[in-house]
């Protein structure tokens, strides 16, 4: 069964055309400055042909349109009749509390993903385009909406509930919603096989690190806490994001440097993490680079960084009542061991203890724990693609079963 998987940001639409059977993609790849000049669609084949094409790719119904033309090449393509698309899978930031699980799209579904615009304004409305494309160049294939948020529908009241007027969440749904749930679920999963143990069986400790960073507790395969919020501001320090803060800090530098909402989101959003810290990078390997130099504002950013995603670790082992497997993925968690050691440093109390040649081993899927402990640590690269793929195979035969 081959499965088009589809994120649509606001300039750019990133792709992979994957055989879910085999779960091996055929072709992968990604159109930026969509509506802009310059735009360009980048196209990997499985067997290694690349190709960079440049156009005026005005929006996204024209990204999806290229796309396709790239799949269905002669010489460049994967497939030789649309038909051999069986089925679109679409990954939406924000379900709020309206989808609890992946769907298939109708028009009832459209109108969920609109209603929460108010709450997602920088992915949903971008998310919605690309199903609409698909609508127009793909009529008769079934889409799928695979959610952000879905995976931690089950967290409790008490942990998603804020310390304001309960009010507020009646009417405008203040909550903690949690994102990168497809990450989280697939690396989880991941490890329970690696374990050759039933993942509804242990507690697990999933640490999404990039450019943006979130973690979750996951206990019998059930997201029961996670660091990201109302909005993917909250938690740990990120790239760009100052993760946790006191809101009254907000209120002060608004009144003092005389910003508005829309300069104040881009503060925290844009300008904070490591960029605000180290006033060096966003990137943690430039940070670790100039830490070594002697930088003492990356090192700062580095150990501010990596203390936030420690004391996130003790915390959710005294949600979970325990740990069995820790997990590193992203960007960071799978390519920076001097972040992985920093963080489980001292954390032996727990079961956790890593073996160090193990942990610096250019393998990309492992168990970096000395065996020791009581817990296993894990670097498992993440494919939130093939997630969407599968969660998208489940829904699309599952309304043929209806």
């Amino acid at each position: 069964m081959n499965i088009l998987v589809l994120n649509c940001g606001s300039s750019s639409v990133k792709y992979q055309l994957i055989d879910v059977d085999k779960r091996a993609f055929l072709a992968k790849g990604s159109v930026e400055r969509v509506g802009m000049s310059g735009a360009v669609l980048t196209n990997l084949r499985a067997d290694g042909d690349e190709i960079k094409i440049s156009g005026d790719i005005l929006d996204h119904t024209m990204a999806i349109e290229y796309i396709l033309a790239v799949l269905l090449s002669k010489n460049h393509g994967v497939i030789t009749t649309k038909d051999e698309i069986h089925a679109v899978g679409h990954r939406v930031v924000h379900g709020g509390e309206t989808f609890t699980g992946s769907v298939m799209i109708d028009d009832a579904v459209i109108k969920g993903i609109r209603d929460n615009f108010e709450i997602a304004p920088l992915h949903n409305p971008h998310n919605l385009r690309g199903i609409t494309a698909c609508q127009t160049h793909l009529p008769n294939i079934p889409q799928a909406g695979v959610f952000d948020t879905a995976f931690h529908h089950e967290i409790p009241p008490h942990a998603y509930i804020y310390g304001i007027p309960y009010s507020l969440y009646t009417q405008y749904k203040i909550r903690r919603y949690g994102f990168h749930g497809t990450s989280h679920a697939f690396v989880a999963q991941r490890a329970a096989e690696l374990m050759k143990k039933d993942l509804k069986k242990l507690k697990v400790i999933t640490c999404h690190l990039g450019n943006g960073c979130s973690m979750a507790a996951i206990d019998k395969g059930v997201s029961i806490d996670t660091s990201m919020g109302f909005t993917p501001l909250e938690g740990l320090l990120m790239g760009t994001r100052s993760g946790d803060i006191d809101t009254s800090v907000i209120l002060y530098v608004m009144a003092k440097e005389g910003l508005n909402y829309s300069e104040a989101n881009t503060l925290l959003n844009k300008h904070s993490g490591l960029q605000g810290i180290s006033g060096v990078s966003s990137d943690m390997r430039e940070i670790i680079t100039e830490m070594n130099s002697g930088n003492k504002k990356a090192k700062l950013a580095f150990d501010v960084f990596c203390y936030r995603v420690k004391k996130y670790i003790g915390s959710y082992v005294a949600a979970l009542g325990g740990l069995d497997a820790l997990v590193f993925t992203g960007g960071i968690g799978e390519n920076a061991p001097d972040v992985r050691k920093a963080i489980c440093e001292n954390l032996e109390c727990f079961g956790i203890e890593l073996d160090k040649q193990a942990n610096s081993s250019k393998e990309k899927e492992k168990a970096i724990t000395s065996g020791k402990g009581s817990a296993t640590v894990f670097v498992i690269p993440t494919n939130e693609e093939l997630m969407i793929a599968m969660e998208t195979k489940d829904v699309v035969k599952g309304s043929k079963k209806k």
